[in-house]
């Protein structure tokens, strides 16, 4: 009784704070134990006149980083690549050139893949990084909705328009930027277009049949519920080609039982072996109480601050997607609220989830 009252008063605070915030027209939340014997996996809102399903699919912005990270991480394990490795020999060298210029100094050739996966290269984030002139990346995107943008255009955007912030390894700056480049990176390494790699290393291994690169491949399985709506403030881009300027850092699309599905596998280390995992810990301060690793996010304790009962790991995105795992309950956490700029309210979302656990 007391799991189902767990479920009952975290189902409620869900359904609450999305029926409150006019701005969130659907939303998911899936919250799994077997230590507490929870599994709740809800919907709320619609996507078009239909009533949103647990079942949706919806884009999981930033938490492909630990996709892209974990495929990284595997070619690492087969020996095929190593983190120190630098990396021209894994781009073109046009593209590369004059990537990463501070103070008149080129410093592309020391930007290392380790540098990329831990944002602390120094590189423009073509995101959320604003040029001195023209539009931003998401006014871009708005303003031509039917472009396509290759992986190679966003980066030479990216070059062409914004500054470096610093050297490569002496501090950090997110930067989608990066991602981009690992993407591929990746390609080369594998030979495979990048939504086929996810596919051979991580989603076919995984039977994640619902999940899939946007814009770039296809589940392996077709859904009966159509893929959940994602806004930008009040304007609905869930169609936006232009989305495509997602791609390695934030392209993926899944469905919350195959995020789970992935997480479980990273925890119980079944895709990588518990020493391959713990090198993606290398941590830098991301924001008070959060680190970033090599595509992983740390919830840490800070006194007063952020409290030792919050202490997760997993990725978040900016749509406000969430992916965590808590050890000490051996409770995941996933979900999104599907719209740009609602990630703090998923991270407040996910606490009061773990204070309803924890009291259960």
């Amino acid at each position: 009784m007391t799991e189902q009252r767990a479920q009952l008063r975290m189902e409620e605070h869900f359904r609450k704070v999305v029926r409150k915030d006019g701005k969130i027209r659907n939303a998911y939340l899936l919250v799994h134990s077997e230590k507490l014997g929870i599994h709740l996996n809800i919907a709320e809102g619609l996507t078009g006149s239909r009533p949103a399903h647990p079942g949706q699919r919806y884009f999981i912005a930033s938490i492909s980083k630990l996709f892209t990270a974990v495929l990284t991480a595997l070619l690492v394990q087969e020996g095929k690549i190593s983190y120190e490795d630098p990396i021209q020999p894994y781009a073109d060298a046009g593209l590369l050139h004059g990537l990463h210029v501070l103070k008149g100094r080129d410093y592309t050739s020391e930007i290392r893949l380790k540098h990329l996966l831990g944002h602390t290269s120094g590189l423009h984030d073509y995101f959320e990084d604003k040029p001195k002139q023209g539009k931003a990346m998401m006014e871009l995107i708005l303003s031509e909705p039917s472009r396509f943008w290759t992986p190679q255009e966003v980066i030479r955007w990216s070059k062409e328009n914004l500054p470096s912030h610093f050297p490569p390894g002496q501090g950090f700056h997110y930067s989608d930027t990066g991602y981009h480049l690992l993407g591929l990176m990746m390609e080369k390494v594998t030979a495979l277009p990048l939504h086929q790699a996810f596919q051979h290393y991580i989603f076919q291994p995984l039977g994640m049949k619902h999940s899939y690169l946007a814009h770039h491949g296809e589940p392996v399985v077709e859904s009966e519920h159509p893929l959940a709506d994602l806004y930008v403030d009040n304007v609905r881009v869930t169609d936006y080609s232009s989305l495509s300027v997602e791609y390695a850092g934030g392209g993926i699309v899944s469905a919350s039982e195959d995020l789970l599905t992935f997480l479980k596998a990273l925890a119980n280390h079944e895709l990588l072996r518990k020493d391959s995992f713990e090198q993606m810990k290398v941590w830098s301060k991301f924001a008070i109480g959060i680190d970033y690793g090599y595509g992983l996010v740390s919830f840490r304790t800070v006194p007063l601050v952020m409290p030792q009962k919050y202490n997760m790991w997993g990725n978040f995105g900016s749509t406000g997607s969430f992916m965590f795992y808590h050890p000490a309950l051996e409770l995941y956490l996933i979900g999104s609220l599907n719209r740009f700029g609602s990630y703090g309210k998923a991270i407040r979302l996910m606490m009061k989830c773990i204070d309803i656990a924890a009291k259960g």
